[in-house]
């Protein structure tokens, strides 16, 4: 076992070196955010979407088509309004005069990387129609159905300080994404650089490093990224731990956890730690990797109380507790 484990660890030390060519290229344009880019990372190799949060003027957008374009992917920005229809995002039937039939036209959704901008601006059946694009893969126009392009990526985009005339995405349909990541203010340095970057004769372009192709590849070799059996029990004690806390003697959180995580938040750590381990280079998996990328596939699974909400308490808060209470193995 360990021969092989060697073996598959030299693979991905090879294979994935292309991971820093992508990084590389994106802080051409992106100072500072490298978690953001990290979990970017994860998400498309791990073929799993991304909720961004985060106040205006962060790189959301430029860091999303920085990424589309090191890949040579294609990338859409949908600005997502009260007034948008489902079939302004995936399409819809047109009359064609001159053949005297009905012929699709394919919506922005056809693309490889979609960023949805302020997703909670649109109504309930806009964002339904991008969640089930989301969760098969495909899209029906008339009495087709079309599959989407591979790989397939949405990120999604809420703004936290402006809820006015805003449609909050219910819990059911947030559980889609597989991670939640909030962003945060640069640093005082990075500010300054950006600065001299953005304000500069020309702002450096990025180039295409590798092909659609090798992503999908990438994702069959982390399909067999190692992890040991009692990592995946570690796993499963954290969800459990979130769903019957009193079961744990966690008394403190079984009075502020009002539903625990999902059956998708067992998987969705299982893939993304084995994608936060070829980040790294390796071939398997440490609980390092599971303690990192946590939260971010939990602070959206885990519904709080009214008494935690009282308390101040926020989901970070609880998932902390969590990985603090149950033992790593």
């Amino acid at each position: 076992m360990d021969v092989l484990i060697k073996e598959l660890h030299e693979r991905v030390k090879q294979e994935s070196s292309f991971v820093d060519d992508i990084t590389g290229e994106i802080r051409k344009t992106i100072v500072g955010q490298d978690y953001l880019i990290d979990r970017l990372l994860i998400g498309i190799l791990s073929d799993g979407h991304i909720l961004l949060e985060g106040v205006p003027g962060l790189a959301k957008t430029l860091s999303v088509k920085s990424l589309a374009g090191t890949i040579a992917a294609g990338f859409q920005r949908i600005q997502f309004t009260p007034d948008l229809l489902p079939a302004d995002l995936i399409g819809t039937m047109v009359y064609n005069q001159k053949s005297c039939e009905f012929a699709p036209h394919m919506g922005p959704i056809f693309s490889n990387i979609i960023l949805a901008d302020e997703i909670n601006r649109a109504p309930a059946k806009v964002q339904s129609a991008l969640l089930e694009a989301m969760q098969e893969r495909q899209v029906t126009i008339g009495k087709k159905t079309y599959p989407l392009d591979q790989p397939f990526l949405v990120l999604a985009t809420q703004n936290p300080i402006e809820q006015e005339g805003t449609y909050p995405l219910p819990e059911a349909q947030v559980d889609r994404f597989m991670l939640k990541v909030l962003i945060t203010y640069p640093t005082k340095e990075e500010e300054r650089r950006i600065i001299d970057l953005m304000t500069g004769d020309e702002v450096p372009d990025v180039k295409s490093v590798i092909k659609p192709k090798k992503i999908l590849d990438a994702r069959k070799l982390i399909n067999e990224i190692y992890m040991e059996d009692k990592l995946k029990d570690y796993i499963v004690e954290l969800i459990f731990a979130s769903r019957y806390p009193r079961d744990y003697k966690l008394n403190e959180l079984a009075q502020m956890i009002e539903y625990g995580a999902s059956p998708r938040a067992s998987i969705y750590i299982t893939k993304a730690a084995k994608a936060h381990a070829f980040l790294r280079h390796r071939g398997y998996v440490t609980p390092d990797d599971i303690k990192a990328i946590a939260p971010d596939i939990l602070r959206h699974r885990i519904i709080l109380t009214y008494e935690a909400e009282a308390q101040e308490k926020t989901s970070d808060d609880i998932i902390k507790s969590l990985l603090d209470s149950i033992e790593v193995p």
